[in-house]
């Protein structure tokens, strides 16, 4: 009988104890874990864009939705900035055949497709005297395609970085100025569009825009196409002497105030 009880006294000894023995084993080999679980990657413009590209095939950008639509073009296609130029081939340019405005156009549509917005680019290039004129049936041709919300002419102005930059926060930006042609009937809608941008984009950065410019009479264009759709845009992004980063973020303040001027103008139509 004593022996008899031992024995049990030993088991239940044994089985109270097996836990604690068991956590202060060393680790095995760790069992093959399941699938990790990866960022989606997207595109961040600050200091300098970087692109964290994990697995191109299947990768996923997180979009706002706005259901928003955008047209980008540009009438003077070769404009170029002088730093950007410089960094990219030694040259110091205001007129390049591939380092332009239109590098910085693919920038803004990919950040207006970051905030939602569904993007398009006529991309066609036109001789530089008349240019206005010889780019109006590409564009034409696209609006009977589809209904925009946002039309960009996407330029580079020639004024001098002192009048074309802006700091805050520590960090430095490109000046944006809206040209508005006043030689058609409808150029005031224009404007009333310019200005929703704009302000928009002086509640994300203080300063960043200039005043708007108004153009009518000798020498000048008069309409700038803006008499196709009251929601064209000619906008200037910066100047000669502006840098890749400062355009940058530029180009994501005005993608960032697009969405939400166009998402703002969709919940007024509902």
């Amino acid at each position: 009988m004593k022996k008899t009880l031992q024995i049990w006294g030993t088991l239940i000894l044994f089985l109270f104890l097996f836990p604690v023995v068991i956590t202060t084993l060393p680790e095995g080999q760790p069992a093959k874990s399941s699938k990790l679980v990866k960022e989606s990657s997207y595109m961040v413009y600050a200091a300098n864009i970087m692109e964290e590209e994990e697995e191109p095939e299947t990768e996923t950008v997180p979009v706002q939705s706005t259901d928003g639509k955008a047209l980008l073009y540009f009438t003077h296609w070769t404009e170029a900035f002088e730093p950007v130029t410089q960094s990219k081939d030694g040259k110091i340019a205001v007129s390049h055949q591939t380092e332009n405005i239109t590098k910085f156009g693919e920038k803004l549509k990919t950040q207006l497709v970051f905030n939602g917005i569904e993007t398009d680019i006529v991309s066609v290039e036109v001789p530089h005297t008349g240019a206005y004129k010889k780019i109006r049936p590409h564009v034409e041709k696209q609006l009977q395609k589809k209904k925009y919300d946002l039309i960009i002419d996407l330029h580079r102005d020639a004024l001098g970085p002192d009048k074309t930059t802006i700091a805050f926060n520590q960090e430095k930006y490109a000046k944006v100025a809206f040209v508005i042609g006043m030689e058609h009937p409808n150029f005031e809608k224009n404007r009333a569009n310019a200005v929703l941008l704009k302000n928009e984009m002086e509640l994300l950065v203080p300063g960043i825009t200039r005043n708007l410019v108004m153009k009518h009479g000798a020498g000048v264009d008069g309409k700038y196409n803006q008499d196709l759709d009251p929601s064209l845009l000619v906008v200037e992004l910066g100047g000669i002497g502006n840098t890749e980063d400062e355009l940058n973020r530029t180009i994501a303040v005005i993608a960032k105030a697009a969405a939400t001027v166009i998402e703002n103008s969709n919940r007024v139509e509902y």
